[in-house]
C-alpha cells in the first residue's frame, strides 16, 4: 500500500494560543480515560462485592477485564480512524462508553458487571487510540514528545484526583454513583470532541482500501522491527507502572503499616513525580533528542528497579530506600512515555491509526499482564511487585538499546509498502 504524505487539514501554526490551549486540553481528558475508569472506583470495592454478593476477586476481575478489552478493543478503532478520519470512530467510541457506564451503574450480578467493564473498556478505546494519532498527524517527532508531555499533566493528575474523588462519591451516592459521574465524564468529553477537536486527517490521506487490506497493516506493523522494539518498551513502561499499582496496598499498607489515609499521599506523591518528569521532558527535548533522551532514562530505570530488587533481597536501607527507588523508578516513566511514544509512531503517516491503536493493545497486553503476574506470584512479600519492576525495566532498556539513531531515520519507510 502506497502512503503519501500530505499536508493535515490543520496545522497548529495556523492555531491560536486559545485553539491550541482547547486541543491539549481535549486530547489530555481522552488520553486520562483509562486512569479514570480504573482509579475512581478502587475505594468501592468492598461495597460492590457487598452489594453484589460476590467475592472481592470477582469485583478485582473487573480491572483485569477493563485493560484486556482496553487492549482488545483498540485494534478495532485503529483501521476505522485511518478509513473514516479521527472524529467519526472516536465519537462512536464516546458515546459506547457514555452507554456502558450506564450499564455498569445499572447491574446486578458480577457477571453482568464483568461485561459491562468490557464494552466500557472498548468505548474509552477510542480516546487512547485517536488522542495519539492526532498528535502524529499534527506534530514531528520531537514536537509530538513535547505534546505527549504535555498530555502528561492531564493523564498524570487522573490517578492523584480520581481515587479521592471515587471514595467522597461514594459517601455520597454510593459506588453506582461513580459509575453514573463517568458516565457523566465521558458524555462531557464526548460534547467537547465535538465542538473542539477538529479533523486532522484530510480525506486525500486516508486509507481507502477494505477492512481486511486495512487490518493486514498490522502484519506490516508487527514486521517492522523498530516499530516493535518501541512497543514492546511501552509495554514495559505500562508494566512497571500497573506492577507498582497491583503490589502498593500490600507493601505499604501491610508490610508497612501505613494507614490507608496516608497510603494517598504516597500514591499521590509518585504520580507527582512522574508529572513533574514528563515536564522537565519538555525542556530537554530542546537539547536532545528523544531517542537520547529515552536511552538515558531507561537505563537509569533499570538501575533503579534493580538496585530496588537488591533491596528487597536484602533489607539494606529498609522501607525509606523501597520508598526512594520506587519513586525513581515512576519519575523515570514520566520520561519514558513521551518519548518512546513518539518515536514508534514517527515513521506513520496515513497508518497512523493503526500504528497508535497497536501500540496501545502492545502497552496495554504487557502492562495488563505484569499486574496479574504480581498478583498470581501473591507470597506475603513485597517481592512479586519488586521483581516484576525490575524485569520490566530491563527488558525495556534492552528493547530500546537495539534501535539506533541511524536505524530510527531508516524506520521511516511506509510500514505497508
Amino acid at each position: 500500500m502506497e502512503m503519501i504524505s500530505r499536508a493535515p487539514a490543520i496545522r497548529p501554526a495556523d492555531m491560536t494560543r486559545r485553539q491550541q490551549a482547547r486541543l491539549v486540553l481535549v486530547l489530555g481528558v481522552l488520553t486520562a480515560f483509562s486512569s479514570m475508569s480504573i482509579d475512581m472506583y478502587l475505594p468501592a470495592f468492598p461495597q460492590i462485592a457487598r452489594d453484589l454478593g460476590v467475592p472481592l476477586g470477582t469485583v478485582q476481575l473487573s480491572i483485569s477485564a477493563f485493560l484486556f478489552g482496553s487492549a482488545a478493543g483498540q485494534l478495532f478503532y485503529g483501521p476505522l480512524a485511518d478509513r473514516w478520519g479521527r472524529r467519526i470512530p472516536l465519537l462512536f467510541g464516546l458515546a459506547l462508553y457514555v452507554a456502558s457506564a450506564i450499564g455498569c451503574a445499572c447491574v446486578r450480578t458480577g457477571e453482568g458487571l464483568l461485561f459491562w467493564r468490557v464494552i466500557m473498556a472498548v468505548g474509552g478505546g477510542a480516546g487512547m487510540v485517536i488522542s495519539r494519532a492526532v498528535v502524529r498527524d499534527l506534530y514531528d517527532t520531537a514536537e509530538a514528545a513535547r505534546m505527549f508531555s504535555l498530555l502528561m499533566l492531564v493523564m498524570g493528575a487522573a490517578p492523584i484526583l480520581a481515587p479521592i474523588a471515587g471514595g467522597q462519591l461514594l459517601l455520597i451516592t454510593g459506588w453506582r454513583g461513580i459509575f453514573g459521574f463517568l458516565g457523566v465524564f465521558g458524555l462531557i468529553a464526548l460534547c467537547a470532541a465535538a465542538a473542539g477537536l477538529p479533523e486532522s486527517l484530510p480525506p486525500e490521506r486516508r486509507i481507502r482500501r477494505s477492512f481486511a487490506e486495512m487490518t493486514a497493516v498490522y502484519g506490516h506493523l508487527l514486521r517492522n522491527r523498530h516499530y516493535l522494539r518501541y512497543a514492546v518498551a511501552l509495554g514495559c513502561v505500562a508494566g512497571v507502572n500497573f506492577s507498582y499499582i497491583s503490589g502498593a496496598p500490600l507493601v505499604f499498607i501491610e508490610l508497612h503499616g501505613v494507614s490507608p489515609q496516608h497510603f494517598g499521599l504516597f500514591f499521590g506523591a509518585n504520580a507527582c513525580g512522574l508529572i513533574g518528569a514528563s515536564q522537565v521532558n519538555r525542556r530537554l527535548l530542546r537539547r536532545f533528542t528523544a531517542q537520547r533522551i529515552l536511552n538515558t532514562a531507561f537505563a537509569a530505570n533499570a538501575v533503579a528497579a534493580l538496585l530496588l530488587a537488591a533491596v528487597g533481597l536484602t533489607g539494606f536501607g529498609g522501607f525509606p530506600a523501597q520508598v526512594l527507588l520506587i519513586f525513581a523508578c515512576l519519575c523515570m516513566t514520566g520520561l519514558l512515555y513521551p518519548n518512546v511514544t513518539a518515536l514508534a509512531m514517527a515513521p506513520f503517516d496515513k497508518a497512523a491509526g493503526s500504528a497508535s491503536a497497536l501500540l496501545g493493545t502492545i502497552q496495554y497486553s504487557l502492562g495488563a499482564t505484569a499486574g496479574v503476574f504480581v498478583g498470581m506470584s501473591h507470597n506475603g512479600t513485597a517481592m512479586p511487585m519488586i521483581a516484576t519492576m525490575a524485569a520490566c525495566g530491563v527488558i525495556g532498556w534492552w528493547a530500546v538499546a537495539g534501535v539506533r539513531t541511524s536505524s530510527a531515520t531508516q524506520a521511516r519507510k511506509p510500514a505497508t509498502e
